[in-house]
Order: structure tokens, then C-alpha cells, then sequence
């Protein structure tokens, strides 16, 4: 027999409607008719339509995840697995359902905004601050889409996010290196993100403290991948540089890799300090000296702060900065 609300009405001798404000929680029914009714709910093992509850209660308890890197990318670098992780725990435990959107290109992503935004069953989404100027993110704001971004916006005051100290956790790398004896300190930076031009602030801020000159023949940049920074520290290495600050862990494990193979030894030739404290960092010969960051939790807060922007929405852009903590192990010298 298919259970409807009719028939569960007739079980417990109220109408439909009755039942169907008893599985939505309204207020004013008496407690011995709401008692009844989920009495006779648990006895036939009936299975609200959930989507019909939705659509009643305005909410579908669905969250997007739009990450805007080409997909290669979400499943080579070992960021984007720890950080959904993080975002799917969080949905799990509050009663939300993740779905993931992902794109072979910025031009399939601006093709597909329009859809994303438009899609009814998703209450909220939250964004990965990728790319510096992401097409979707006006589009959302102008829709009154509930939102939330992970990394530093291009206009912080406008928009909901969650991003960790990426100036102090550059200042802090560059910090360590000087203070361990090393003047003539490089960097792979990005400027694909805000993350990677806070690093870059972090970077030049440690230096002009104490007093060391900005070089801009140190400077190299990659886009996060292994290849990139291979490639920026090989152009780096005619350069002599005695340390290198790198805006990734998975960048870091590629200048290791142009290091050895130019005969040159971590950190006995060139000292190496990564960003993220991802797992291959452990792995890494020697294991990588690095500025942690909870990756993990900030997907989770990302959440949070998500379910509270779509139970009001009416509030200013809040924003949640996770700290960050030095790693010390074998690819730099300690103290």
C-alpha cells in the first residue's frame, strides 16, 4: 500500500492538512493531535516527500559548491580533496546536502551562471576564490544569492567569506628564513588569487623589516601546480638565491625536484619553505618546511557562516580569518 498524507490523516483521524503541518513543525495543534499523528507515522514507517517540504518550508537543505579551477586541478592538487572534505563534514552534521559544480574552463563558468543562480533547490553556495576576478561572484550579488567565499574577495566589504592570514603567513615564512641566517631569500608566488598577492605582501613586508632590499629578479611566479613550480624555480636558480619562499606545498615539491636535478641539495644549497601543510609535505625528501593552514576547518566554517547568511540574509558581509602556524621539519635549517 502507498502511504500518502491521506492515509495517514485517515489512521489518525485528522485531515491532510493536519498532517501535513505536523510533519512541517507548525505551531498551535494540540499536543495529543501532533502526538498521534507521529505515533502512526512511526508505526507505518512513513517517508515524508522531502521535496514537497522544501518547496513548503521555502528550503531545500541543498548547498553548492562552484569551484572555479579547470577541473584538472580540483583533482590533482591535494587542497581542493581537504577542503571539501571539511565543506561535506560540516553539511553531513547540520542536516545539508553538498552538490559540486565544476568547470573545464572560466568560459564554461560564465556560461553556466546564469543556471547556477537560477537553480531553485539550492539555498545557498559557496565559492572558491580561484581566479581574482570570478564572473559569477557580481552575478550572485546581484541576484541576492546567499553566499559564501573561501579566500579573500576583490571587494571584502560586499561579500560573505572565510580566508586565513596569508599576509602574516608570508611574513612569518620570510620571518623564519632571515632569522635562521638567509639574506638572499626568493619566492614563488602566484598572482592568480588573493592568497597569492597577500603572500607576496607578507613576503616584501618581512624584508623591509629588516632592511633587506626587494629584488624583483627573486621573484617567480607559478599557478599552484607542480609543473609551474618547477619551471619558476629553475628560472630562479641563475639568480643563486639561498632560500626560497614557495605560495604552495604541491609548488614547493616541484622546485625540490629542479633543485635536484641541477646537483644542488634542500637545504644544504637552497632552503625551501612551502604554503598549506598539505599531506605530501611529510612525504616530501626532505619533509617540507611549511606554513600550516587549517584547510579543513575553513571549509567547515565556510558552512556555518553559510547557514547563518540563509537563515538572514538581511545582515552585513561578515568574514571569519583563520590563524596560521610555521612547521619546521628538514627542508629548511632551524634556529
Amino acid at each position: 500500500m502507498r502511504l500518502t498524507l491521506e492515509k495517514i490523516g485517515e489512521l489518525a483521524g485528522v485531515s491532510r492538512s493536519t498532517v501535513s503541518r505536523v510533519i512541517n513543525n507548525y505551531p498551535h495543534i494540540r499536543p495529543e493531535v501532533r502526538e498521534k499523528v507521529l505515533s502512526v507515522i512511526k508505526e507505518t514507517g512513513y517517508q515524508p516527500n522531502l521535496i514537497a517540504r522544501s518547496l513548503a518550508a521555502n528550503e531545500s537543505k541543498v548547498i553548492g559548491l562552484v569551484i572555479p579551477s579547470i577541473i584538472n586541478a580540483v583533482f590533482t592538487d591535494p587542497y581542493y580533496p581537504k577542503l571539501t572534505q571539511g565543506i561535506a563534514q560540516a553539511c553531513n552534521e547540520l542536516g545539508y546536502t553538498l552538490t559540486l559544480m565544476l568547470f573545464h574552463s572560466p568560459e564554461e563558468e560564465r556560461q553556466n551562471a546564469r543556471r547556477i543562480i537560477n537553480m531553485s533547490l539550492l539555498d545557498g553556495i559557496i565559492i572558491t576564490a580561484d581566479i581574482l576576478y570570478d564572473p559569477i561572484v557580481p552575478e550572485l550579488l546581484e541576484n541576492g544569492v546567499s553566499f559564501v567565499q573561501v579566500g579573500r574577495p576583490q571587494e571584502p566589504e560586499k561579500v560573505n567569506y572565510v580566508d586565513t592570514e596569508n599576509v602574516y603567513g608570508g611574513e612569518l615564512a620570510t620571518e623564519h628564513l632571515i632569522k635562521v641566517g638567509y639574506r638572499r631569500i626568493a619566492q614563488i608566488a602566484t598572482a592568480k588569487n588573493t592568497a597569492g598577492i597577500d603572500r607576496d605582501t607578507g613576503y616584501r613586508k618581512a624584508l623591509d623589516k629588516h632592511g633587506i632590499d626587494y629584488d624583483s629578479s627573486l621573484t617567480t611566479y607559478g599557478d599552484f601546480s607542480r609543473e609551474s613550480g618547477y619551471k619558476a624555480m629553475t628560472e630562479l636558480l641563475v639568480h643563486q638565491p639561498e632560500a626560497v619562499f614557495v605560495h604552495s606545498d604541491t609548488m614547493a615539491l616541484g622546485a625540490i625536484q629542479a633543485i635536484r636535478e641541477a646537483g644542488l641539495s634542500v637545504p644544504d644549497d637552497i632552503a625551501i619553505i612551502g604554503f598549506d601543510d598539505l599531506p605530501p609535505a611529510l612525504l616530501a625528501e626532505p619533509p617540507l618546511t611549511t606554513i600550516r593552514q587549517p584547510i579543513h576547518q575553513t571549509g567547515m566554517m565556510a558552512v556555518e557562516l553559510l547557514i547563518d547568511i540563509i537563515k538572514d540574509n538581511s545582515q552585513p558581509p561578515k568574514s571569519r580569518i583563520l590563524p596560521l602556524e610555521l612547521v619546521i621539519r628538514g627542508s629548511c635549517r632551524d634556529a
